[in-house]
């Protein structure tokens, strides 16, 4: 699927959801999966501000899968247990430009370098349900008081000039207790955060626009 089919897919669903959250469990912890995260996570934001309980610091994006596939490449080029990195990269890792590169189009191409191993038979399965279970007991360990807990997550930021971005954060029992720089960054990396910024916005607008429009759409029947 397109990232168009997988938005006209799940659009209408996430709505019917946080719709069902507002009603029902408004002061809930939000963990939006279903992709385009970029956009859906916008979707349920504006749902919970149009029905009044939008809470930013507890609507969150899960972009584990990235981080964990990060985590597994690095470990190969270092040689070590993926669980013992942690992104940004820890233990230090120093790469070529082209081998920069080379990891980077690897981590972002990731999901059809599985269903190419799968022969078109399927996608992304077990590292999709492993990432959410990731992110979701980092969610229940801060819930229950436990300092230090830091995840990347999709949400309402302040870090760039959009109202959302995926990065490091700290949560605490409210939820986002701290939004964690984003460090420096290389020439590659910069040219890649300049050039995906106005994609970003694309998929946030989109999101909104959707959310406008259903509402717009019920107010009128």
């Amino acid at each position: 699927m397109t990232r168009d089919d997988l938005f006209n897919i799940n659009a209408g669903i996430v709505a019917t959801l946080a719709e069902g959250v507002a009603r029902h469990c408004p002061d809930a912890w939000v963990l939006v999966i279903s992709n385009p995260v970029n956009s859906t996570v916008p979707i349920a934001a504006e749902v919970f501000k149009r029905m009044g309980t939008y809470n930013p610091a507890k609507l969150f994006g899960v972009t584990s899968l990235d981080v964990v596939r990060a985590e597994a490449f690095i470990g190969e080029i270092l040689g070590v247990d993926p669980r013992d990195v942690s992104i940004p990269c820890k233990p230090p890792l120093s790469l070529d430009p082209v081998r920069a590169e080379q990891l980077m189009a690897r981590i972002q191409d990731a999901g059809t370098e599985v269903v190419q191993a799968k022969a078109g038979a399927g996608s992304a399965t077990l590292s999709m349900a492993y990432a959410a279970a990731r992110f979701a007991e980092a969610c229940l360990r801060a819930m229950a008081g436990e300092g230090g807990v830091v995840e990347c997550a999709f949400v309402a930021s302040s870090l760039t000039s959009l109202p959302f971005f995926a990065g490091p954060v700290r949560l605490g029992r409210g939820g986002v207790e701290e939004l964690l720089p984003l460090g420096p960054m290389n020439d590659i990396e910069q040219r890649n955060y300049d050039k995906m910024l106005p994609e970003l916005a694309g998929s946030i607008r989109k999101g909104v626009e959707f959310a406008q429009r259903r509402a717009a759409a019920g107010a009128g029947q």
